[in-house]
């Protein structure tokens, strides 16, 4: 738990010093965020090929694992079109938000780029909490719920921002899991939210 409150604090701590401009400007480059990213997968995947159980977690992998982000898909296009219930958005607007499975950055552009401009805001917020809430809930949810459930709950999150929660809190027998279920999202966010767009 005090581990995710550190992590949400930094991410506030950042939204904070970018707001009010506290760094100078072009401190802070995507090609630096992507260049600290792959230091930390360099660091992981040291980790893990200097363990003994590698060759472990390599043979006790399935095809099967393909259906797991399926399954994610499944239960986020649920959750979402449930929402239309209650908010004044229709389903297919409610279906496009939730297809950017956390991926925040870019669910968001395409919605606005699509000329929706204020559900591409919305699209912004309710990822941006899908992965904020994920990093304060895993540490509990992994007492009450399945290893794969635990990682669903991060979306597309599970191979960057969430993935070293994830893999200090299931361990690093997931981390391979964590990496399969991020890239198969990852991939399909682009085709469903231009799909669900095109229906509004």
């Amino acid at each position: 738990m005090k581990a995710s409150l550190i992590i949400v604090g930094f991410f506030v701590l950042g939204i904070v010093s970018g707001v009010f401009h506290v760094l100078p400007e072009g401190w802070v480059t995507d090609e630096a965020c992507i260049g600290l990213l792959l230091a930390l997968m360099l660091a992981i995947g040291i980790g893990m090929g200097s363990g003994d159980r590698l060759r472990a977690i390599l043979r006790s992998l399935s095809p099967r694992l393909l259906l797991f982000p399926l399954a994610t898909t499944v239960g986020t296009f649920l959750g979402a079109a449930a929402c239309a219930l209650v908010l004044t958005w229709s389903v297919w607007q409610c279906l496009a938000v939730g297809a950017g499975f956390a991926y925040y950055s870019l669910s968001s552009v395409l919605i606005s780029q699509a000329g929706h401009l204020e559900l591409g805001t919305v699209a912004l917020i309710s990822n941006i909490l899908r992965e904020a809430i994920a990093l304060v809930l895993i540490p509990f949810a992994v007492k009450f719920l399945p290893g794969h459930a635990v990682i669903s709950m991060a979306g597309c999150t599970t191979m960057d921002t969430t993935f070293p929660v994830l893999v200090r809190t299931l361990g690093m027998d997931w981390a391979f899991v964590c990496i399969l279920h991020a890239m198969v999202l990852d991939f399909s966010v682009p085709f469903w939210v231009a799909f669900y767009c095109s229906f509004f």
